[in-house]
């Protein structure tokens, strides 16, 4: 059986292209509680730090739609967007967020 890291990094790597998911939404497919959306960004940063080196982490937003992007990382965070189709807004939020944002189960 898999642990809920495990779980967590899979499903990450499951987002397609030209869509996004959640923190909350990713925790729950993998079976977390309420709390468990905070420690996302922190397993998908060891699984990285390990050699998965594809985690598509731009995929992953807030649930407001908003995105995760600092300012030395946002030319390139923006061409990603852009190459998969995914409109962000000035206030750095995706466009069309519920049309956009994969369901898990």
């Amino acid at each position: 059986m898999k642990t809920f890291s495990e779980r967590v990094v899979e499903i990450a790597l499951s987002i397609p292209k030209g869509r996004v998911t959640t923190y909350g939404r990713i925790a729950r497919a993998a079976g977390g509680g309420a709390m468990a959306s905070q420690s996302i960004t922190s397993i998908l940063g060891k699984a990285y730090d390990t050699g998965i080196r594809n985690i598509p982490f731009h995929r992953i937003v807030y649930a407001d739609g908003r995105v995760w992007i600092s300012e030395d990382q946002r030319k390139d965070r923006m061409k990603l967007y852009k190459g998969e189709g995914i409109k962000i807004d000035m206030r750095d939020r995706v466009v069309n967020f519920p049309d956009v944002c994969l369901e898990l189960k």
